[in-house]
């Protein structure tokens, strides 16, 4: 650890990083930059940041040493969440203080000492940002001044809406109420409430004796309005008594219409996947009807097994919306079983086309994992099929596990076309599939990976993506010791 922060080397980085937000990049990859210019400059061994919603919080990045904890929940009721969101916003913390599985975790990797910093809005949180070191010499104030100064720059990413926050219902959307305009004949402000401020984004000094900086529906009438944040305003008009001035109010509506599009494009989505392999079962059906007697030995087995195929597809996918649907009901109580066997008969159970591509590096000593054994055969299925998906056919897929202390975990490699550093999280959200053009080449219903970290995460385990050196993507799951 340098005995003070190399600012030249926190300038030139920063620099970077600056250039890398002007170039267009924003969200998880500007964050993940930021902190890898961080951490060598104030001597950290790694570094995360924890982004926080009303729902708790997860680590969303992290880099070093603290590069393990990536996609790690930290939930509401968690003692460690509420440590880290009370006390002063800037603070010196040993790790053994904090409580819960997670410090433990971290400290049982040499890390025991941290500068924590929370990333504030107007009084709200929106995430923490750590900086972690083993034992060793006392930190430099100015190591804890730059992990402040980083702490409120990430702050004004979220305010600024880069490609922040990634998961989309922070607190600062939560805790916003109805804003309040009163515009005159010339549709200039005169009354800016607070509330609006924070709908908008847009102080009151900003927005007063200037024109109205949304669209104005009719007196009477209402108007939905997307903000180049990607947001959706509802705007409301109607005219006060006097009759020269006008009242406008407006919301935030962006969930109702995540909600709506997700109930949409669930219907699309699930009539398609439905449509092809029932299409295709029909046909052959009808064909072995209609002409049994012309076809021979070979070709009534090639149908039947066509039909097996797309029956054993149609039954997974199923199965996926079934298990979307009733995602919050829990599975068997947690239970020690062992994740090598466990892995070697989930294995048997893959596609066939994805089954013959599996390398398996399982340790004998590997200890038991504490879960639902019978679901870690959905979760490699799931994982498997979207490392294939993913790959040419002629690439292996590689599974192999590890434990530590207090985790036990698999991972499923593939070298294929990889996955983008801002999709690492998104991938996990339901229906996403990437971009048009992924969604055309790459079919499906958008629903494996988030099946698989409702699954995962139910076991108090976590799940992360992350792109492979040399091409392809790694996903890592991590479960409790049993």
């Amino acid at each position: 650890m340098p005995e003070r922060t190399d600012y030249p080397a926190l300038i030139a980085g920063h620099t970077g990083v600056i250039t890398l937000i002007n170039s267009g990049a924003s969200g998880l990859p500007v964050l993940t930059r930021l902190l890898r210019v961080v951490q060598p400059a104030v001597g950290a061994a790694g570094m995360a940041f924890v982004e926080f919603t009303p729902a708790g919080g997860r680590v969303i990045a992290a880099t070093g040493s603290a590069e393990f904890v990536v996609g790690r929940p930290l939930p509401a009721s968690d003692p460690a969440t509420v440590c880290l969101l009370a006390g002063p916003v800037l603070r010196q913390v040993r790790l053994d203080a904090i409580p819960g599985t997670l410090a433990d975790e971290v400290a049982g990797r040499g890390l025991h000492r941290m500068i924590v910093a929370r990333a504030e809005i107007a009084g709200l949180t929106v995430g923490s940002l750590h900086a972690l070191y083993p034992d060793g010499e006392p930190l430099d104030d100015s190591q804890c001044a730059v992990i402040g100064y980083v702490a409120a720059c990430i702050a004004h990413m979220y305010g600024d809406h880069t490609g922040l926050p990634v998961h989309g219902d922070g607190p600062v959307v939560a805790a916003l109420a109805d804003g309040l305009a009163v515009v005159d004949r010339a549709d200039h402000v005169r009354l800016w409430n607070p509330a609006a401020a924070q709908v908008t984004g847009r102080p009151g000094i900003e927005a007063l004796n200037r024109p109205f900086p949304f669209p104005l529906p009719p007196c009477g009438q209402v108007l939905d309005h997307r903000l180049p944040d990607g947001r959706w305003l509802r705007i409301t008009s109607g005219e006060l008594p006097a009759g020269a001035l006008r009242v406008i109010t407006f919301r935030d509506i962006t969930d109702q219409r995540h909600r709506d599009h997700d109930r949409d494009l669930f219907v699309a989505v699930t009539s398609h996947e439905l449509r092809t392999p029932v299409t295709v079962i029909k046909g052959y059906a009808d064909t072995l009807t209609d002409h049994w007697e012309s076809l021979n030995d070979d070709d009534r087995r090639h149908a039947a097994r066509i039909i097996g195929q797309r029956a054993n597809e149609l039954a997974r996918l199923v199965d996926r919306l079934l298990t979307a649907a009733t995602e919050h009901r829990r599975g068997d109580p947690a239970a020690p079983f062992d994740l090598a066997d466990a892995l070697r008969a989930a294995v048997t159970d893959l596609p066939a086309d994805v089954r013959h591509r599996i390398v398996l590096d399982l340790p004998g000593d590997l200890p038991k994992a504490l879960g639902d054994r019978h679901s870690l055969a959905t979760v490699l299925t799931e994982l498997g099929t979207n490392a294939g998906k993913y790959s040419l056919p002629d690439t292996p897929i590689e599974v192999s596990a590890g434990a530590n202390e207090r985790t036990v975990s698999f991972r499923v490699a593939d070298r294929g076309i990889g996955i983008r550093p801002e999709h690492v999280e998104r991938a996990f959200d339901r229906f996403w599939q990437g971009e048009s053009g992924d969604r055309r080449r790459y079919p499906g219903a958008g629903l494996g990976l988030y099946l698989v970290r409702q699954i995962v995460e139910q076991q108090n385990g976590w799940v992360s993506l992350r792109p492979r050196a040399g091409g392809g993507t790694v996903a890592e799951v991590w479960l409790p010791r049993g």
